[in-house]
């Protein structure tokens, strides 16, 4: 089995539009959740969410496509041009039947479909735009990159709610693994902050509706949560074959070596009790890797801060590690950048990346009063700790009961 690594890295996140910003404001506990500004929300219950902020396309994308474009296409592409920079990868130069594309998007073009679909009511069928249905599937996102890099491996899009780019990473390293390519872009977008979305999630209760506080809004594994920030962003990355990414002299982030995928079987929201699925996908993760339970030094949380989510991931977590349990050291990037459904295993990915690198956790904000399941855990609070990391594991957890955990490890030649 080939063994593959991360080379480049790019993000947009309501806490920065680079990875540097997002990082930078990560380790300082800032955080992205605010009024929401693009749409009134004089209507509505919630009135908060993680938007991107200071997004001008056009400062990377070509700006005769963007309006062929739904914004879930121009984060995807906006992250994937830094990533490709930042690998310093020349697609051209080597066999692009051998480069895929594969990522995931739990919605897609919603933004599109509503604005369409506001046309098709108030205006009739002769207004519905042409570019309707090649801008709302939710597989451009994938799409698009390999147009515009002339890709042609495998090429797809994972669609599993929360869970999507998470998957699309597993997907990713498989394809690696088992010799089906030599590079792949992957990660995961989603724009969702929507006036329909926001409406839909906020009606079956599960967003936080402290519209005053939105700052303090995000509370993953505090017994004040009162569910999730809706919120925009993407990352994306360049995976490579190790001796491929050497051969070209390419800097390593860290190694993927274990994706771990279950299903819960158990309801359409609600995670199976416990979070039995979601250990089982950690244990996986974990076999695949070669590694033990004791090797594992950090999780970074899907910690929604929903209140079946986070009782039952910490309890996952405690079922799975038992006496070692404690010793790990626990995020939640949420906390800050609220909830990317299909793009937060990705954001939640290029965090563990860049932790490794720096040998830096962020804090979780808003963690007052932890949960009775979080007992004896160490979650990093108030200020970001320096952690030598070794082994790690982010989990992702989505409706329809789909959980995905990946294993990464530090780079050792």
């Amino acid at each position: 089995m080939k063994r593959v690594v991360i080379t480049g890295l790019g993000v947009i996140t309501p806490v920065g539009n680079d990875a540097k910003t997002m990082w930078d404001n990560l380790l300082t506990g800032t955080s992205g959740v605010d009024t929401i500004k693009s749409f009134d929300t004089s209507n509505h219950t919630v009135t908060i969410a993680g938007e991107v902020k200071n997004f001008d396309p056009c400062a990377r994308l070509d700006p005769k496509a963007i309006k062929r474009l739904d914004r879930c296409v121009q984060l995807c592409l906006w992250a994937a041009a830094e990533a490709v920079e930042d690998a310093q990868i020349d697609f051209d130069k080597y066999d692009k039947a051998q480069i895929g594309a594969i990522i995931g998007s739990g919605i897609g073009g919603l933004l599109t479909w509503e604005r369409e679909h506001t046309k098709f009511i108030e205006k009739g069928p002769a207004r519905v735009s042409p570019f309707l249905i090649p801008m709302m599937i939710p597989d451009m996102t994938s799409g698009y990159v390999a147009i515009q890099y002339g890709l042609k491996g495998p090429n797809y899009t994972t669609i599993s709610a929360c869970a999507s780019g998470a998957h699309a990473i597993g997907d990713a390293f498989r394809a690696i693994k088992y010799g089906d390519a030599d590079v792949v872009v992957s990660g995961g977008s989603e724009a969702p902050v929507t006036p329909f979305a926001l409406a839909g999630f906020s009606n079956m209760r599960a967003l936080s509706r402290r519209n005053d506080e939105p700052q303090k809004a995000s509370r993953p594994f505090d017994k004040a949560r009162d569910g999730f920030i809706m919120a925009e962003g993407a990352a994306i990355f360049i995976l490579e074959e190790l001796e491929f990414a050497k051969k070209r002299g390419a800097k390593i982030y860290a190694e993927i070596v274990g994706f771990g995928a279950t299903g819960d079987g158990y309801h359409i929201t609600a995670p199976a009790p416990a979070g039995e699925g979601a250990r089982r996908s950690m244990e996986r993760a974990i076999r695949e890797a070669g590694c033990t339970n004791e090797e594992i030094d950090y999780i970074n949380t899907h910690g929604t801060s929903t209140e079946l989510n986070d009782k039952f991931e910490a309890q996952a977590i405690r079922d799975l590690f038992e006496d070692r349990a404690p010793k790990l050291v626990l995020n939640a990037t949420k906390s800050m950048i609220g909830h990317t459904l299909g793009a937060a295993g990705a954001i939640e990915t290029a965090v563990v990346l860049l932790s490794i690198r720096d040998r830096k956790l962020h804090p979780t904000i808003n963690l007052d009063d932890p949960l009775d399941e979080c007992a004896g855990f160490d979650f990093v609070t108030g200020a970001a700790r320096t952690v030598d990391i070794e082994y790690a594991l982010s989990n992702s957890l989505g409706f329809g009961g789909h959980n995905a955990t990946l294993c990464f490890r530090k780079f050792h030649d």
